[in-house]
């Protein structure tokens, strides 16, 4: 995992489930092989309803549970392997080595909701989202990453 600064910043407000789903949408069109998609917010901000939409964008018509007690579920989408990853539960970074989260990286990509639990087994490249709650169904929705997710975040409304 080549680490490398953020090269792309934006934001966006999702008044509703729909906006929701448009912008999993944009996120499961940019995703590939090698990808991190790192969701960061309090609880219930939206962190596994953004990952259900991007799941199920990606073509996931199974179950989508959270991973809150097994840390990783495996997805086996028709475009791309998907590990959805929960850490919050981990205590120390070094736990995280122990999830196979490398392999998983070589063969899909990985949705990792809490990854500030373990900051630093993070790349710096990954993209990040930040959810906060606004309302009921409102949220801010701040993102940040490689120059290539700004194709399919920097414009749209939700």
């Amino acid at each position: 995992m080549a680490e490398k600064p953020a090269e792309f910043a934006g934001g966006l407000v999702v008044h509703s489930l729909a906006g929701t789903e448009a912008l999993a949408r944009r996120i499961a069109a940019g995703l590939a092989v090698g990808d991190i998609v790192a969701l960061e917010g309090d609880l219930g901000a939206g962190k596994t309803t953004l990952v259900r939409a991007i799941l199920r964008a990606l073509g996931e018509m199974g179950e989508v549970p959270s991973p809150s007690f097994t840390l990783v579920q495996h997805y086996e989408t028709p475009r791309l392997k998907i590990a959805h990853c929960d850490l919050y539960r981990i205590e120390h970074p070094a736990e995280v080595d122990e999830l196979g989260l490398e392999d998983a990286l070589d063969q899909g990509a990985l949705l990792i909701e809490w990854p500030e639990r373990a900051r630093s087994r993070i790349p710096d490249d990954a993209l990040t989202i930040r959810i906060q709650i606004l309302g009921e169904q409102e949220r801010v929705v701040q993102f940040c990453g490689r120059a290539r997710w700004a194709h399919f975040l920097a414009h749209g409304k939700n």
